[in-house]
């Protein structure tokens, strides 16, 4: 009973942060169901187009109310309709492949997110909560990454060929940043909004203040009174981006700040317990150097895959 008042009590939230920003957007009560987009002939609300705009506007700090800001609106939600859009199509493949995703699966994920960030299950929902999401929608949310890795793994990462000899030709030229991964930890500091990261990031660098100091006081990221662990790296589940980012760095590295959803961030890569660097022979890096040429190929595809399903689909945008 209590966790449905609570659940209730987030989607009412949620609720009326989308309506107070329809508002800003100057919508009229009566335009909430007006249509952004058909797709196949499945809708999409302007409604449900601003709701899934809302976090990208709050991340960059953009006002729909102000016509100075009119394009950068504009920006967020074709961008937001663009991966509505896309997120369509490859439902709609899946469906055709007949790939679905199992209520277990789901768990299995939430279960792995709830240990990598050290929480209970009662830990994990107030954190949705704080974050103004429901367990439905990070269900949702999650089936979804799912069925596009499903997907992709069907329709692209068959065709993605790797040679031997791309493999030695990669192994020659990075063998001395071939070491082993396994049980590797990063470790996420987001800077809050008010801290002086130049200053900071160049206290770690000096080694005046240590990495987890820094993340404990400062930090807005999940788990920084761990020093911001975000758990194991999961390196097969890596996007290009964090790719690489972390197969540049050795343990014990730290980034530079480099900007995460309009906040000034840091990286640090390390092994619990520390130990010596093992650095990997050639056959033992096989796989590894697989996985890393494997990547940028299949993303390619992937894109081309997503232009193939544009170009046959019916998409109307009314926006």
């Amino acid at each position: 009973m209590r966790a449905s008042r609570e659940y209730n009590v987030r989607k009412t939230l949620i609720l009326a942060l989308v309506i107070c920003f329809m508002t800003a957007f100057g919508a009229q009560a009566a335009q909430i169901n007006k249509v952004a987009a058909v797709v196949n002939g499945q809708v999409i609300t302007m409604f449900d187009l601003q709701k899934n705009a809302v976090p990208d506007l709050m991340r960059a700090r953009i006002n729909p109310n102000d016509p100075a800001q009119a394009k950068a609106v504009d920006a967020v939600l074709r961008k937001a309709l663009d991966g509505m859009i896309m997120d369509i199509l490859v439902a709609q493949e899946a469906k055709r492949l007949k790939i679905s995703i199992s209520s277990a699966e789901i768990d299995s994920e939430i279960t792995k997110i709830m240990k990598a960030n050290n929480l209970t299950k009662q830990q994990f929902e107030e954190r949705l909560a704080q974050q103004k999401t429901s367990v439905g929608e990070l269900r949702g949310n999650i089936e979804k990454g799912l069925i596009r890795q499903r997907v992709m793994a069907m329709e692209v990462g068959r065709r993605v060929v790797v040679t031997p000899d791309e493999i030695k030709a990669y192994y020659e030229a990075h063998k001395a940043t071939l070491y082993d991964r396994s049980g590797l930890h990063m470790a996420l500091l987001v800077y809050h909004p008010n801290a002086n990261a130049a200053a900071l990031a160049a206290q770690i660098k000096s080694g005046a203040v240590s990495f987890e100091e820094v993340a404990r006081k400062y930090s807005i990221a999940p788990n920084k009174e761990n020093g911001g662990d975000m758990g194991a790296v999961e390196w097969d589940k890596l996007n290009p981006e964090w790719e690489a980012r972390l197969t540049s760095m050795k343990p014990g590295d730290v980034t530079d700040i480099f900007e995460l959803q309009g906040r000034k961030a840091q990286v640090r890569l390390y092994r619990p317990g520390g130990g010596e660097i093992k650095m990997l022979t050639f056959e033992q890096a096989k796989p590894m150097i697989d996985g890393i040429l494997r990547q940028p190929k299949a993303m390619e595809r992937f894109e081309d895959y997503t232009n193939q399903l544009r170009s046959r689909a019916v998409i109307d945008i009314r926006m």
